[in-house]
């Protein structure tokens, strides 16, 4: 029996053993969109706690719209052309509207990937396309501290100073923040590296609420809200789409208040219930774009840490096919590998402000506590393998097999669509 692992922009072909006990673990099925242009429209005139896209862009001069950067499979090409047509209709000039890649500390979209990004050459061509500069201090406002943890709160000018402010994204589980999209394109996605510092900082990571499809109590997420609440009013259009990529929910409105919705839509999907551990676990990490890098890989291998036996074995297989991911990233992994993982998070628990991407290796702790991580990859060089802090292996079906042989227990759980899915377990 065949089954095929999300791997870069196509699969990895897992080839099972009739003597393996396998669970796959998948999203139930979707509804889908049949008509996903009108589903767009129709979102834009029915918002939730707001007017509709039409009224709320009359007598307004500039606009400022929010897209995610490459990391994540938002379907752009659907959302930016209603959204700008809207906007024109509305009287607002094409100079006027920009559209900017909210970046966070990630490399910026230029050339091809861009238009890639933006997924409509009319778009690209009609209004200003520009990305966020985290590092760019001159580039943002100074809104204060978040009153309950006094998080600095600098956000993009372009963004603060815009009369309409709109988030586009996607609404799906994240390992850090409970679940992507909404506020999280806000900050991080356009805040200034000493807010995305702050609270990606240790005492917010190690807290046992920041984690997937968790929001109350969530640190991130509620400084998060704070940072929306002080910048006034916010539009966001929210997306979830199925294991296809296929459009499955799209709403538009009040930031807040959509997000929720949208929340309440996916959670039914991305949660699933296990009736057991497993002492073999296969997973992604998610395929093209989110496994480009090992940093984005750590997201696969946190997904699926709830229905691990302690001590297991998690495998993963991530394409990497942009290597391990930033400068600063590298050194954070070159630190782990020298410190030990308590080392390591005893080096980052003294820090106010954390390092750049060292959040990532602290998040690599919760797998490699949990087991032992196993990594397949055809993209990482020679000189960065050494710092992925994992087990890298050549046949994801061998060391299955050396797994269950070791631990002498068959049973395998399989998740071919990575941290897309967060099983959970739940005792029968």
């Amino acid at each position: 029996m065949r089954l095929d692992l999300n791997y870069g922009r196509d699969s990895y072909p897992l080839e099972l053993s009739g003597g393996w006990d396998v669970t796959v673990i998948r999203k139930p099925a979707m509804p889908l969109e049949p008509d996903p242009a009108l589903a767009v429209r129709n979102a834009l005139a029915n918002p939730i706690g707001a007017s509709s896209l039409a009224q709320e862009a009359q007598g307004l001069k500039t606009a400022c719209i929010l897209i995610c950067d490459i990391t994540r499979p938002v379907p752009n090409g659907l959302l930016l052309p209603e959204i700008v047509r809207q906007l024109l209709a509305a009287g607002m000039k094409p100079d006027d509207i920009t559209v900017l890649v909210a970046t966070g500390l990630h490399r910026p979209n230029e050339g091809a990937e861009l238009a890639e990004l933006v997924g409509d050459p009319w778009v690209l061509k009609t209004v200003r396309v520009v990305n966020h500069f985290a590092r760019d201090d001159a580039a943002h406002v100074d809104l204060g501290r978040t009153p309950t943890r006094g998080t600095p709160v600098k956000l993009d000018r372009r963004f603060v100073e815009a009369d309409l402010k709109i988030a586009t994204g996607l609404v799906e589980p994240h390992f850090m923040a409970g679940y992507s999209g909404g506020r999280k394109v806000i900050a991080p996605g356009v805040a200034h590296r000493d807010t995305i510092t702050t609270f990606h900082s240790a005492r917010f990571m190690s807290h046992p609420k920041a984690d997937n499809c968790t929001l109350e109590g969530n640190p991130l997420h509620e400084e998060q809200l704070e940072i929306v609440r002080m910048l006034g009013h916010v539009l966001a259009v929210n997306t979830v789409i199925d294991e296809h990529r296929r459009l499955s929910f799209v709403n538009y409105g009040e930031i807040l208040a959509s997000h929720m919705q949208a929340v309440e839509f996916t959670q039914c999907y991305a949660r699933v219930p296990v009736g057991r551990r497993f002492k073999t676990v296969v997973t992604s990490a998610a395929g093209y774009p989110l496994d480009k890098t090992y940093y984005q890989t750590v997201k696969g291998m946190v997904g699926p840490v709830d229905i691990l036996e302690p001590g297991g074995n998690l495998i993963i297989v991530s394409e990497c096919s942009e290597g391990l991911g930033s400068p600063e990233y590298a050194d954070a992994q070159r630190r782990l590998i020298a410190l030990g993982a308590e080392g390591f998070f005893a080096d980052i628990s003294r820090k106010q402000f954390a390092d750049v991407d060292e959040w990532q290796t602290q998040m690599q702790l919760k797998p490699m506590k949990a087991g032992t991580v196993h990594l397949y990859t055809g993209g990482l060089p020679a000189m960065e393998r050494s710092l992925t802090g994992v087990n890298l292996i050549d046949s994801v079906e061998r060391t299955v097999q050396e797994c269950i042989e070791h631990s002498g227990d068959n049973a395998l759980a399989v998740i071919p669509e990575g941290p897309y899915v967060v099983p959970y377990y739940q005792p029968a």
